[in-house]
């Protein structure tokens, strides 16, 4: 089972900027997928994005262009920066990596207040 360690989240102002990470305790697979769920008080944890072991990028179309997701291979790590942020109720981002098995991470809060 590969344990994921999230870090980044915290409080925000709404317009500003925060970069999210999660680390890996390994990747070994050649083939693998990780990525970004958000879930808000009272909905459905949704995908917000998610990168291959080949490089490639997906989001959702309610983020694309203001939360690029990127890989930090020296630290085994996937890289998710939140821009313009919205005001909202404090949300949860949770990391996933998928291969044979399924792991996730603690998730990591998200607050976008002034």
């Amino acid at each position: 089972q590969v344990h994921l360690v999230e870090s980044g989240g915290g409080l925000v102002s709404p317009g500003g900027s925060m970069t999210l990470s999660c680390e890996a305790s390994e990747r070994n697979p050649n083939y693998w997928l990780m990525g970004w769920y958000r879930q808000a008080p009272g909905l459905q944890r949704k995908l917000v994005a998610d990168i291959s072991s080949m490089g490639t990028p997906m989001y959702n179309d309610s983020v694309k262009g203001r939360f690029p997701i990127s890989t930090d291979n020296a630290r085994n790590a996937v890289i998710l920066q939140l821009h313009t942020l919205k005001p909202e109720a404090p949300a949860v981002y949770s990391c996933t990596f998928h291969h044979s098995q399924e792991s996730w991470g603690q998730g990591t809060q998200v607050t976008v207040s002034s």
